[in-house]
């Protein structure tokens, strides 16, 4: 589906309301009551469609003050969030380029989150040692402040160490699923050796431990994957700081396109604004590379920057799209 109108009309609330739909979340912000229209109160987003044979019904709608509300096929999920374990949809915006040129935690996330779909038997494990490392760290200020001793941050030290090793090894496995498919999709792109880097290894509880006075002194826990990074290269070139923003344009694309191929069944693309800054010659790979795949819905702003023919063709106005 190509998506077409002038710039400020709306194509990309059209994108984000798929996307907080079929997700639960916006990916352009965490502030839920941004996605209110002003003057409003409640705002509500509801889609409908098939998976394989069956039909699909999802919804979700935000209230000011409450929290929100999701449906799949009529019956309430525990939460928003829980439409990630039923439909997954993969998003590019020129925001998404943050995971190449932005901090250590924009990479996490999207990683996180790659590893929640593709290992969806782990998929709590991010979470999981994130709060167990809450703990750690509160266990850590009572020490500090003297409301408790070294002895009871043991079991939480042992409990982040085995978990930071799962999620060390989850990680990992993800990467290497994801980087035949990103190298491959950013060499056709234009972006030689491509790869994805990953060289850390899980704090042991001994080494937790070992540097036990200097996380009491800072109130936390100052080694583990919560600090991690993930490098994104061409060859022997971070593109976090030294690749051109073509060039992280690329890798963002390559990441998405790698990892909807391992995805079953294949998610929903929307990619907004993705064709504006390719050549003719890309703009056709990847609309080769789109054409019997997943269901993708793209933005631009004219009709020509697509070189096939979309299979349904939405024009957008302000307040409607026809």
């Amino acid at each position: 589906m190509l998506v077409v109108g002038p710039n400020g009309v709306g194509k990309t609330n059209l994108l984000e309301s798929l996307h907080v739909a079929t997700q639960g979340f916006s990916p352009r912000t965490h502030h839920d009551a941004q996605l209110i229209r002003f003057g409003e109160h409640a705002a509500r987003a509801a889609v409908d469609g098939r998976r394989g044979a069956s039909p699909l019904a999802v919804e979700v709608t935000l209230r000011e003050g409450r929290p929100k509300e999701a449906r799949l096929n009529g019956a309430r999920l525990p939460s928003a969030e829980s439409l990630r374990r039923e439909v997954s949809t993969l998003v590019f915006t020129p925001d998404r380029l943050a995971v190449v040129k932005g901090g250590p935690a924009a990479r996490r996330a999207y990683f996180d989150r790659s590893l929640a779909r593709l290992l969806p038997a782990r998929a709590g494990l991010p979470q999981e040692y994130l709060a167990t490392l809450a703990q750690r760290n509160a266990a850590l200020r009572r020490v500090q402040l003297g409301y408790s001793t070294r002895d009871a941050l043991e079991p939480w030290t042992e409990r982040v160490s085995s978990l930071a090793v799962e999620l060390v090894a989850a990680r990992r496995l993800t990467l290497e699923r994801l980087e035949p498919g990103f190298a491959a999709h950013a060499g056709e792109l234009g972006l030689a050796d491509a790869r994805l880097g990953y060289d850390v290894e899980a704090p042991t509880a001994e080494a937790l431990r070992a540097r036990l006075d200097r996380d009491l002194e800072r109130g936390t826990t100052g080694a583990g994957p919560h600090l991690d990074d993930v490098v994104i290269a061409a060859g022997e070139r971070d593109l976090r700081r030294f690749g051109s923003q073509g060039e992280q344009r690329l890798a963002v694309l390559a990441l998405l396109l790698a990892e909807a191929e391992l995805l079953d069944p294949p998610p929903l693309l929307l990619l907004d604004d993705v064709l504006s800054e390719l050549d003719p010659g890309r703009r056709e790979l990847l609309a080769s590379r789109l054409v019997g795949a997943a269901q993708a819905v793209l933005t631009a702003t004219h009709r020509s920057a697509l070189p096939l023919e979309p299979a349904q063709l939405v024009e957008v106005s302000p307040g409607t799209a026809r």
